[in-house]
């Protein structure tokens, strides 16, 4: 089975440098105060969404990073046919004990550019069976983008969208966001269908868009609006003010 797994998600800390983020003012402003979380945006606020407790779902908890997660981790980056469509390269035990010291650090996001890195934990077994990333793309325009890599053997039992679900929560009525997207590689089918389930619409097919790993491919697009994601959840959507008023 492919990796429900879109591509280019990972956190600027974890990959190649990317452009510098646009600097929002230093104004904080928070936002529907729980336990777990503390957040809500506007274009010029920061300290927008910190995790201090894990999430809960019926099977799942998320929460950030240890290096205690070593194990479970390097047996998800560890395989080939979890990478396939990802931007990196199988992982040796080092490279993910690297990738876990700057992990456990992104447990918030405070500015533009800044993505949230989640475990995802099984509760059956307290096994980490797999990762969401959400990162806020544009403070103007309301943006971000989801990405989520889950072990094979978690495959075909709604771990992901189950997973997926809660950080969309997140991003709508925490961040107080307009548009999420994901991408993924044109021939990752089980991404493709996992963001179709979760009512995300396919608004992109750039064809040969990029040499990846050595050869042209393809990029799919899904995005959800805030209202489209409440009315699925069957809650009022978050008001957020357009840029300019």
């Amino acid at each position: 089975m492919r990796p429900d797994c879109p591509r280019a998600v990972e956190p600027a800390q974890d990959s190649h440098p990317g452009p510098t983020p646009a600097r929002i003012k230093d104004g904080r402003k928070s936002f529907g105060k729980s336990p777990a979380v503390a957040g809500g945006i506007g274009c010029n606020t920061a300290l927008v969404l910190v995790i201090s407790e894990p999430l809960a779902t019926e099977r799942l908890l998320l929460r950030p990073f240890t290096t205690d997660d070593l194990e479970d981790v390097l047996a998800i980056h560890g395989r080939p046919d979890v990478v396939r469509y990802l931007y990196w390269e199988v992982r040796s035990r080092d490279e993910v004990r690297e990738l876990l010291e700057r992990r456990v650090h992104l447990d918030r996001i405070e500015k533009e550019g800044d993505a949230l890195v989640l475990a995802v934990v099984r509760r059956s077994d307290g096994r980490v069976i797999g990762e969401m990333t959400l990162r806020w793309t544009s403070a103007q325009h309301h943006q971000g983008e989801v990405g989520f890599v889950f072990h094979p053997d978690a495959h075909g039992q709604g771990y992901a969208r189950e997973a997926t679900s809660v950080v969309l929560d997140l991003a709508f009525d925490r961040l107080g966001l307009h548009r999420v997207y994901g991408r993924t590689d044109g021939r990752n089918d089980a991404s493709a269908r996992l963001m179709l389930r979760l009512g995300m619409r396919q608004e992109a097919h750039f064809v040969h868009n990029e040499i990846f790993k050595g050869e042209w491919g393809d990029e799919l697009v899904f995005a959800i609006l805030a209202d489209e994601w409440a009315a699925a959840r069957g809650h009022p959507a978050p008001e957020v003010t357009p840029p300019g008023r």
